[in-house]
């Protein structure tokens, strides 16, 4: 932390013009607070480190909007957590009602399904044959086989972050292929 006054606004005003050095400082300075917040509202360290990450971006992307007079460092750190921090439980229920959605359009029923879930299984058959390799076999380990993210990880050598990615994007996609669909049959 910053010693005297002088010192934090003179680190402010060095992040603001863009000086690299002054960014490692400042994460070094609350990169832990912002993992804690993270960490405290997702209960995922996993996400938290995500999220601390697309913080400090955030936050060197968008330093020229910085105002000393309005906030302090800290202060408009935590404000970006905030958003930052939202914006991934609003990814995850998206992607928890498209988990919730596929596994029921894919699921084993033993009756006969009706013909507008038999257009869905196809046309996410056909949706997934359109993902990249990696992606359909991101997507089938999570759902056909049932792995965590964790597990997938593991099995295909890849960082965890690119399985949620991999399926994040997949599951939009089939999303928006289905409210097409169902748009157009209304």
């Amino acid at each position: 932390m910053p010693t005297s006054l002088d010192d934090a606004t003179d680190l402010a005003r060095r992040f603001a013009e863009g000086d690299e050095r002054a960014l490692a400082e400042i994460y070094g300075q609350w990169s832990s607070l912002v993992y804690s917040l993270a960490l405290r509202s997702l209960g995922d360290a996993t996400d938290a480190e995500d999220v601390t990450q697309k913080v400090f971006v955030a936050a060197w992307r968008g330093r020229e909007r910085f105002d000393p007079a309005r906030a302090s460092l800290s202060a408009w750190l935590v404000g970006i957590t905030r958003n930052t921090v939202a914006d991934t439980h609003q990814a995850r229920a998206r992607e928890r009602a498209m988990t919730e959605q596929m596994a029921a359009l894919t699921g084993d029923d033993i009756a006969p399904a009706p013909e507008t879930d038999l257009a869905d299984r196809l046309l996410i058959a056909d949706e997934m044959a359109r993902l990249e390799p990696l992606a359909r076999r991101v997507v089938e380990l999570a759902f056909f086989d049932d792995l965590t993210h964790l597990q997938i990880a593991d099995r295909l050598g890849i960082p965890v972050g690119t399985v949620k990615s991999h399926i994040r994007r997949s599951l939009t996609k089939l999303r928006g292929r289905l409210e097409v669909s169902r748009g157009t049959a209304d």
